[in-house]
């Protein structure tokens, strides 16, 4: 996909204040205002049964942006990304953003909505993207949820709990301490967040031991089941996209293929100067955390690809994981040759015959 001009959602998480769009300076009005720039869609009634959102979820590379494109189109629908790094402005070729044709073709919201010196989490994002729901719903369209961050669906569905917010003197005491010291911490007091969770991922990891060490419970006891609340929007409403393993593989080797072969290596270069190392949260992001280290001479640029390649891999396998353990999703399998349009028209019958 193509690299993305500084095209906003209508709110920014990172921001300023939640003043309306005639009170704002021009930067943050002109984020306000851009849904009114997009392509007209067709219209449904606000808050209507059929505008209830539909959420499009599934592993990196399956195809979800292709289907939500089509689909948007036929049933007068807005974008709005669940994709943790692609809030980021600048985080292009390796985040797969969609491109300016795609976002002339359908609005899209919660993209490029914070600096990378900025933080952002699955609260913000909840928050965001319950007031684009919204907004879209009194356009008389329909919200289309679509990403793969999972934390992201489940913090919109029932929020994040009880958890408590981060602690600045332990967190730093956690950051020094050994990894391997944490992960063993963890899988005594909570073996199965343990079971679950990236252990090549240092910030899940030190936010799991806090979060133990501040409530003396575990993590996974205070997440609420995803079928207790919204239960009859999930069913009705929430797609999970796979496909067989080596389907999906060759699609990741090629999406890796293009995004360096589009400049990932130059991107990343410029990023550094913008404070991408900074950032933690950033620095996550498959990719980009490679080739900072090509660029640092940790290993070969073949090496580097193919390195994307793996953690590209691995990262799917997880997220596929996480979404198998939720409950109400009807999970779709995407077939080689199936058309973004075809697959797109299907879901409609699927979702007409759940409402009928």
């Amino acid at each position: 996909m193509a690299k993305t001009p500084d095209i906003h959602p209508p709110h920014d998480p990172c921001s300023r204040g939640r003043q309306s769009a005639h009170s704002l300076p021009g930067e943050d009005q002109r984020r306000l205002t851009s849904a009114a720039t997009a392509p007209t869609c067709k219209t449904r009634s606000p808050g209507s049964e059929k505008s209830r959102p539909i959420l499009l979820a599934g592993p990196t590379a399956v195809g979800k942006s292709e289907i939500a494109l089509p689909l948007a189109e036929q049933v007068g629908g807005e974008i709005i990304s669940a994709d943790s790094m692609q809030v980021y402005r600048g985080l292009d070729i390796g985040t797969a953003k969609p491109s300016s044709a795609d976002r002339a073709r359908v609005p899209h919201h919660l993209i490029d909505i914070c600096e990378l010196t900025e933080a952002f989490d699955a609260a913000q994002f909840a928050r965001l993207a319950h007031r684009a729901v919204a907004e879209i719903q009194s356009r008389g369209h329909m919200p289309i949820l679509c990403g793969g961050t999972g934390l992201y669906f489940k913090a919109f569905l029932e929020g994040l709990g009880e958890a408590p917010p981060a602690d600045s003197k332990l967190r730093a005491e956690l950051e020094a301490a050994p990894l391997e010291k944490l992960l063993e911490e963890l899988r005594k007091c909570d073996p199965v967040t343990f079971e679950t969770i990236d252990k090549k991922n240092p910030l899940r990891i030190i936010r799991a031991v806090e979060v133990i060490r501040l409530t003396d419970r575990p993590a996974s006891i205070q997440r609420a089941d995803w079928s207790l609340r919204h239960s009859s929007l999930v069913t009705r409403h929430f797609f999970c996209f796979t496909r067989q393993p080596d389907d999906l593989r060759r699609r990741i080797d090629a999406r890796v293929d293009a995004m360096f072969a589009r400049g990932l290596v130059e991107e990343t270069r410029e990023l550094l100067k913008r404070g991408l190392a900074e950032n933690k949260t950033a620095m996550q992001a498959i990719g980009y955390r490679q080739v900072v280290e090509h660029l640092r001479g940790e290993r070969s640029l073949l090496e580097t690809i193919e390195l994307v390649k793996i953690r590209t891999r691995q990262f799917a396998k997880r997220q596929l994981t996480w979404f198998r353990a939720q409950k109400n999703m009807e999970w779709i399998e995407l077939q080689p040759d199936d058309l973004a349009k075809t697959v797109a028209e299907n879901l409609i019958h699927q979702l007409q015959e759940n409402s009928g």
